[in-house]
């Protein structure tokens, strides 16, 4: 008996079925491999093309600017540094000296806030250099409403995943119906608002204790999650004005404190989404076994959920970080003159009085983007397991 050449050994296949089929399993053609390539080159240049423009902007002038496009430095036009200078020039607070004294300041001014309720320490307000002051604003509220955020809303979702809730409709209307009163009565009749909230708070007490086993319909963890993430749905537009009442209304405006609840609420809900899924990936054995030892549930959570989780939450935690550091519409609102932020001074720039200077504006742009890029540098190696985790459950 004869035996036939096996025809899928490489020097028994045509030149077609060399091109179009795989060589092996789990490896592409060379045909595919090339048109892979070519589409992953395309999209690349696509999705870099814009940042490319921004930076090599930033070092032309007007006449490179105007006449153009050009796109090749020492080719198409000469770089030079006046649209940084003018950043610095323009302000004469924004020289090496006044920068490093206001380092100092920034300082003095964290700890006269700490102790503020012990010690009455006012804060100094030196003229500032309005570039230093949008940028260190846009990190402390930035980093400090992530860390708020992330905080608050990964303990929700594991809450959510692991703890059933069953709250009471009619406790939960009762609770809206006396919100809503407390609103009226601070509007109009002028009531204070801590007295009127301390008085709904105590009548929703009794009142739950009282009317609350008459209640029969309850809801579960998938309608707190759906409502959670519903207050993300909305736009941000129709709660603005409201918001901006209540901060006038206990004197918050224009502080770092504002704009950081302001960003912690917005982004608590696509946090506690991400986590949920995370969460509920991660098998419940380990927590018993846990429970079994003794182990308390803030301990598990701390412990054993976080660290198995630790790619996720980089990912939610820049997911996080880069919309609180891009938000537009709050900041505009909030902060009028102290607590600007990088986004307003990008706008402020494009509606200044000498006009739209593309060159100063990208100048700009690239400071506000090498935050976020050194945090997606270090996060890297966990973005790409985040994404990924919870894919496969088995």
């Amino acid at each position: 008996m004869s035996e036939a050449p096996f025809k899928f050994e490489k020097a028994n296949r045509g030149l077609m079925e060399r091109l179009f089929e795989p060589p092996a399993v789990g490896r592409m053609s060379p045909v595919a491999n090339v048109v892979a390539y070519f589409l992953l080159a395309v999209w690349s240049i696509f999705v870099l093309f814009p940042l490319y423009w921004v930076v090599i902007t930033s070092f032309k002038d007007a006449a490179a600017v105007n006449q153009g496009p050009f796109y090749i430095p020492f080719v198409d036009f000469v770089p030079n540094l006046n649209a940084w200078r003018a950043q610095f020039t323009e302000d004469a607070n924004c020289n090496l000296s006044s920068i490093g004294r206001q380092f100092g300041l920034l300082v003095y001014n964290a700890f006269a806030f700490i102790v503020s309720p012990v010690v009455t320490l006012q804060p100094m307000e030196p003229q500032i250099c309005k570039i230093f002051l949008a940028f260190t604003n846009s990190i402390v509220v930035s980093a400090a409403s992530t860390a708020l955020c992330v905080a608050i809303g990964s303990m929700a979702a594991y809450a959510l995943v692991r703890v059933q809730y069953k709250p009471k409709f009619g406790n939960i209307m009762m609770f809206v119906a006396l919100t809503v009163l407390v609103i009226a009565a601070t509007t109009y009749t002028r009531a204070p608002w801590w007295a009127s909230s301390a008085v709904a708070l105590a009548l929703f007490f009794f009142l739950a204790r009282a009317l609350g086993k008459h209640f029969t319909r309850t809801l579960g963890n998938g309608d707190i999650l759906f409502w959670i993430i519903s207050q993300r749905i909305l736009p941000p537009i129709v709660v603005i004005i409201p918001i901006y009442v209540m901060f006038q209304a206990v004197g918050l405006l224009d502080t770092h404190l504002a704009l950081i609840t302001v960003y912690a609420v917005a982004n608590l809900p696509i946090v506690v989404w991400l986590m949920y899924d995370f969460f509920s990936s991660l098998p419940i054995e380990l927590e018993e076994s846990a429970q079994l030892d003794g182990a308390t549930r803030f301990g598990i959570f701390w412990d054993i959920v976080l660290p198995l989780t630790r790619p996720g939450l980089a990912a939610t935690t820049l997911l996080t970080l880069i919309l609180s550091w891009n938000e537009y519409l709050f900041a505009v609102f909030l902060a009028t003159a102290k607590v600007q932020t990088m986004p307003i001074m990008v706008a402020a720039k494009n509606a200044g009085e000498k006009g739209v200077f593309w060159w100063e504006m990208c100048a700009i742009i690239v400071v506000m983007i090498i935050p976020v890029i050194i945090m997606a540098v270090f996060l890297q190696r966990f973005i790409a397991k985040g994404v990924l985790l919870g894919a496969v459950k088995g």
